[in-house]
Protein backbone atom coordinates (compact mmCIF):
# COMPACT_ATOMS: atom_id res chain seq x y z
CA UNK A 1 0.00 0.00 0.00
CA UNK A 2 1.66 3.19 -0.59
CA UNK A 3 1.83 6.03 1.90
CA UNK A 4 -0.19 9.18 1.55
CA UNK A 5 0.29 12.66 2.05
CA UNK A 6 -1.39 14.44 4.69
CA UNK A 7 -0.86 17.68 5.70
CA UNK A 8 -0.15 18.28 9.99
CA UNK A 9 -0.11 21.48 11.71
CA UNK A 10 0.33 22.83 7.75
CA UNK A 11 3.66 20.62 7.83
CA UNK A 12 2.98 17.70 4.55
CA UNK A 13 3.47 14.46 6.22
CA UNK A 14 3.73 11.31 4.16
CA UNK A 15 2.21 8.15 6.61
CA UNK A 16 3.03 4.60 5.66
CA UNK A 17 0.58 2.17 7.55
CA UNK A 18 1.68 -1.43 8.11
CA UNK A 19 -0.24 -4.11 10.14
CA UNK A 20 2.79 -7.21 10.48
CA UNK A 21 1.89 -10.24 12.19
CA UNK A 22 4.62 -9.89 14.63
CA UNK A 23 4.49 -8.00 18.11
CA UNK A 24 5.92 -4.55 18.52
CA UNK A 25 9.14 -5.81 20.12
CA UNK A 26 10.08 -7.66 17.27
CA UNK A 27 9.69 -4.86 14.90
CA UNK A 28 10.75 -2.72 17.60
CA UNK A 29 14.07 -4.92 17.70
CA UNK A 30 14.42 -4.28 13.71
CA UNK A 31 14.72 -0.57 14.07
CA UNK A 32 17.00 -0.38 17.02
CA UNK A 33 19.45 -3.52 17.20
CA UNK A 34 22.05 -2.61 14.63
CA UNK A 35 22.74 -6.33 13.66
CA UNK A 36 18.99 -6.56 12.20
CA UNK A 37 18.62 -2.93 11.19
CA UNK A 38 21.90 -3.35 8.64
CA UNK A 39 20.03 -5.98 7.10
CA UNK A 40 17.26 -3.40 5.80
CA UNK A 41 19.13 -0.36 5.93
CA UNK A 42 22.73 -1.00 5.60
CA UNK A 43 23.85 2.33 6.04
CA UNK A 44 22.18 3.43 9.14
CA UNK A 45 23.60 2.99 12.51
CA UNK A 46 22.14 3.36 16.48
CA UNK A 47 24.56 5.13 18.26
CA UNK A 48 23.05 5.95 21.67
CA UNK A 49 19.39 4.95 21.56
CA UNK A 50 17.95 7.87 24.29
CA UNK A 51 15.87 11.87 23.40
CA UNK A 52 19.07 13.39 21.95
CA UNK A 53 21.08 10.42 20.58
CA UNK A 54 21.97 9.96 17.34
CA UNK A 55 22.12 7.54 14.03
CA UNK A 56 24.66 7.20 11.95
CA UNK A 57 24.03 7.33 8.08
CA UNK A 58 27.51 5.74 6.70
CA UNK A 59 27.55 7.32 2.75
CA UNK A 60 30.20 4.69 2.24
CA UNK A 61 32.36 6.64 1.08
CA UNK A 62 34.29 7.58 4.51
CA UNK A 63 31.56 10.76 5.33
CA UNK A 64 28.83 9.66 7.79
CA UNK A 65 25.99 12.18 8.95
CA UNK A 66 24.79 12.06 12.40
CA UNK A 67 20.95 12.53 12.93
CA UNK A 68 19.82 13.50 15.98
CA UNK A 69 17.44 10.92 17.79
CA UNK A 70 13.97 13.31 18.46
CA UNK A 71 11.79 11.46 20.26
CA UNK A 72 11.91 7.68 21.64
CA UNK A 73 9.81 5.56 23.52
CA UNK A 74 10.50 1.85 23.84
CA UNK A 75 9.18 -0.33 21.72
CA UNK A 76 6.67 2.52 20.96
CA UNK A 77 8.11 5.47 19.38
CA UNK A 78 11.36 5.97 17.25
CA UNK A 79 11.70 9.55 15.71
CA UNK A 80 15.07 11.19 14.14
CA UNK A 81 16.04 13.98 12.02
CA UNK A 82 16.27 12.63 8.59
CA UNK A 83 18.54 15.60 6.60
CA UNK A 84 18.64 17.84 5.16
CA UNK A 85 15.79 19.35 6.56
CA UNK A 86 13.32 16.51 7.62
CA UNK A 87 12.22 14.12 10.27
CA UNK A 88 10.68 10.39 10.10
CA UNK A 89 9.02 8.99 13.11
CA UNK A 90 8.01 5.07 13.66
CA UNK A 91 5.17 4.41 16.02
CA UNK A 92 4.26 1.02 16.86
CA UNK A 93 1.30 0.03 18.51
CA UNK A 94 0.04 -3.46 19.70
CA UNK A 95 -2.80 -4.57 18.29
CA UNK A 96 -4.30 -8.39 19.84
CA UNK A 97 -0.26 -8.98 19.97
CA UNK A 98 0.33 -7.73 16.44
CA UNK A 99 2.12 -4.90 15.32
CA UNK A 100 0.49 -1.56 13.40
CA UNK A 101 3.60 0.29 12.35
CA UNK A 102 2.69 3.96 11.40
CA UNK A 103 5.86 5.73 10.00
CA UNK A 104 5.45 9.05 9.12
CA UNK A 105 8.05 11.33 7.05
CA UNK A 106 7.54 14.76 7.96
CA UNK A 107 8.24 16.48 4.80
CA UNK A 108 9.32 20.44 5.70
CA UNK A 109 11.90 20.22 1.94
CA UNK A 110 10.01 18.81 -0.80
CA UNK A 111 12.40 18.12 -3.73
CA UNK A 112 12.88 16.30 -6.67
CA UNK A 113 14.46 14.08 -4.51
CA UNK A 114 11.64 13.36 -1.99
CA UNK A 115 9.95 10.56 -4.46
CA UNK A 116 13.14 8.33 -4.28
CA UNK A 117 13.44 8.86 -0.45
CA UNK A 118 9.30 8.02 -0.17
CA UNK A 119 9.73 4.72 -2.82
CA UNK A 120 12.82 3.81 -0.44
CA UNK A 121 10.79 3.78 2.39
CA UNK A 122 8.31 1.84 0.82
CA UNK A 123 10.75 -0.81 0.25
CA UNK A 124 12.51 -0.72 3.61
CA UNK A 125 9.17 -1.10 5.18
CA UNK A 126 8.29 -4.02 3.50
CA UNK A 127 11.80 -5.64 3.50
CA UNK A 128 11.31 -5.52 7.47
CA UNK A 129 8.34 -7.49 7.04
CA UNK A 130 9.99 -10.23 4.58
CA UNK A 131 12.49 -10.72 7.06
CA UNK A 132 9.83 -11.09 10.54
CA UNK A 133 8.23 -13.16 8.39
CA UNK A 134 11.55 -15.32 8.07
CA UNK A 135 11.39 -15.21 4.13
CA UNK A 136 14.31 -14.28 1.42
CA UNK A 137 14.16 -10.83 0.55
CA UNK A 138 13.87 -10.74 -3.52
CA UNK A 139 14.94 -7.76 -5.47
CA UNK A 140 14.78 -4.53 -3.81
CA UNK A 141 15.74 -2.21 -6.65
CA UNK A 142 12.96 -3.85 -8.69
CA UNK A 143 10.56 -3.33 -6.02
CA UNK A 144 11.84 0.31 -6.06
CA UNK A 145 11.68 1.32 -9.44
CA UNK A 146 7.75 -0.45 -9.54
CA UNK A 147 6.96 2.06 -6.79
CA UNK A 148 9.17 5.21 -7.45
CA UNK A 149 6.70 6.43 -10.38
CA UNK A 150 3.93 6.21 -8.22
CA UNK A 151 5.72 8.28 -5.36
CA UNK A 152 6.53 10.84 -7.99
CA UNK A 153 2.72 10.85 -8.89
CA UNK A 154 2.25 11.50 -5.23
CA UNK A 155 4.58 14.14 -4.30
CA UNK A 156 3.86 15.60 -7.53
CA UNK A 157 1.31 18.51 -5.72
CA UNK A 158 3.37 19.13 -3.66
CA UNK A 159 6.95 20.10 -5.58
CA UNK A 160 6.43 23.82 -6.21
CA UNK A 161 3.65 24.06 -3.06
CA UNK A 162 4.78 27.02 -0.47
CA UNK A 163 5.16 25.01 2.93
Amino acid sequence: MLATIKKLNDVPVAVFEREMKHSPKEVWDYLTENDKLKQWFSELEVKSLEKGGHILFDFQDGNYEKMEILDVKMEEVLEFVWPPKNTVRFELNDKDGHCQLIFKQFLYEITEHTAKDLAGWHVCLQVIETLLNGEEVKDRKASWECVYPKYVEVVKPYLNASI
